[in-house]
């Protein structure tokens, strides 16, 4: 179980990273369930890239947290990368979508 935590965690905020972004920009929209996918999708590519190209001051929270036995800061740092992540992903299909149906 514990080895699916942070691709659960990963998934859940891009998702909700690809619908705040769906939601911000209404002609970048997949709807509720593209942005969800899309944002899932980006979620944990930005939770794979934050985990393993470091995540700078999250990497500092995460060591001072394991040392009282608590992995807050990895915690933190997956709902950051994996939001950002939705955020991006879905920002970027909605504009290849806008983009093929105008031509």
């Amino acid at each position: 179980m514990e080895a699916l935590l942070p691709i659960i965690i990963q998934l859940i905020s891009g998702g909700v990273g690809g619908n705040i972004v769906g939601g911000l920009l209404k002609n970048l929209s997949l709807g509720t369930t593209g942005n969800s996918v899309a944002g899932g999708i980006g979620g944990l590519i930005g939770g794979y890239l934050t985990q393993y190209l470091g995540s700078g001051g999250a990497e500092m929270v995460a060591n001072a947290a394991t040392s009282s036995g608590l992995d807050l800061g990895s915690i933190i740092g997956q709902v950051a990368g994996g939001g950002v992540g939705g955020l991006i992903l879905t920002a970027i299909v909605g504009a290849i979508k806008n983009s093929m149906a105008k031509t």
